[in-house]
């Protein structure tokens, strides 16, 4: 079928549709609300660049890849970073948090809810608490954790956050849902320079997903179709009931890993439902395993990252593919290549 223009009156209905539905799955009533044309880290990048200035302090939480990436994002917009960091597979507790704002008055918190590298789920509500109480914004990272685990923008006091659409939205990747609070795009609103980016500036793209309509881009057409539906199957599950799902998918894919003497790397506690941070048994040639389980079961596993290379395999039970046949599937795999 012909592709509808960007500014088909059908498409731009649509738009608000994408933006109700998003709202609805963050848990909050920001107006500004929309999928950024680009993936996660484009969202991380569109924050970023509305927010900071030069020579702003800007306080980073790292414990893997994306809160490394998080913190120089920051400081390739000329801020003064300072890190608050934990070991792989651990959370950020709130206390380094306050230890590192003791002092200071940041523009900005920015916290990697759920680290996609290592498994880890790191509370949210004490360090936003925090952040605030210092006169900062607070920016947080919902990639892998939107639809997939409690995201509630509002009762966190959350002023920036984006997502990604390939993992527990279960959409194609190439867009990042954002959302960003009254206070925060003041913030963007009354800069003492221009944002650095044309393409990310929300002074401009608010006047294309805001009532003006004006043009800024061409839309990732097919992309917003494909959001639009991930959307509706999400509501129509139910945020709690899909929660819940990749709750239960977790536990069953623990207790069979115990059964076969495997354990999860991460902090326990606060482990991620759907990345599961496998811990790989010594004398087991780990790169192997996840080739074996490709080419002979059509089972894709990622590998560690960073000082977890090697140690651990990381399981995605995300959306869509977070079932118990899946999980039944990968178990029986894994066990026939560990025998083996």
């Amino acid at each position: 079928m012909p592709l509808v223009g960007h500014l088909d009156p059908s498409f731009i209905q649509m738009m608000e549709e994408i933006k109700g539905m998003l709202r609805s799955v963050f848990q909050t009533t920001h107006n500004m609300t929309f999928p950024v044309s680009g993936t996660g880290s484009a969202g991380m990048e569109f924050c970023m660049v509305n927010l900071v200035e030069p020579g702003d302090e800007v306080v980073v939480c790292i414990n893997g890849v994306f809160g490394m990436r998080m913190a120089e994002v920051a400081e390739r917009c000329g801020a003064k970073v300072i890190k608050v960091e934990a070991p792989w597979g651990q959370i950020i507790e709130a206390s380094q948090v306050a230890k590192a704002l003791e002092g200071r008055k940041p523009k900005l918190v920015g916290l990697v809810h759920a680290e996609t590298s290592t498994g880890a789920l790191t509370p949210v509500e004490e360090i936003s608490e925090l952040a605030h109480q210092a006169g900062a914004l607070m920016l947080l990272d919902t990639v892998t954790s939107l639809a997939g685990c409690e995201v509630n923008v509002d009762k966190w006091q959350i002023d920036a956050v984006y997502s990604g659409t390939q993992k527990c939205l279960s959409c194609p990747p190439g867009l990042s849902p954002v959302s960003l609070s009254d206070k925060a795009l003041e913030v963007a609103q009354s800069r003492r320079e221009r944002v650095q980016s044309w393409y990310l500036d929300v002074n401009l793209l608010n006047g294309y997903w805001g009532t003006e309509r004006v043009y800024h881009h061409t839309a990732p057409i097919s992309m917003n179709y494909a959001l639009h539906e991930a959307l509706r199957l999400v509501l129509e599950e139910g945020l709690e009931t899909r929660w819940k799902r990749h709750q239960q998918n977790h536990e069953r894919l623990v207790a069979g890993l115990s059964e076969m003497g495997l354990g999860i790397a991460s902090q326990p506690g606060h482990q991620l439902w759907q990345l599961n941070a496998v811990t790989v048994p010594e004398g087991i040639d780990e790169a192997s395993v996840r080739q074996q389980l490709l080419k002979d079961h059509q089972i894709e596993v990622g590998a560690g990252l960073g000082p977890l290379k090697g140690k651990i395999w990381r399981v995605g039970l995300m959306g869509e593919s977070s079932r118990p046949e899946h999980v039944d599937q990968l178990l029986g795999s894994l066990k026939s290549i560990l025998g083996r």
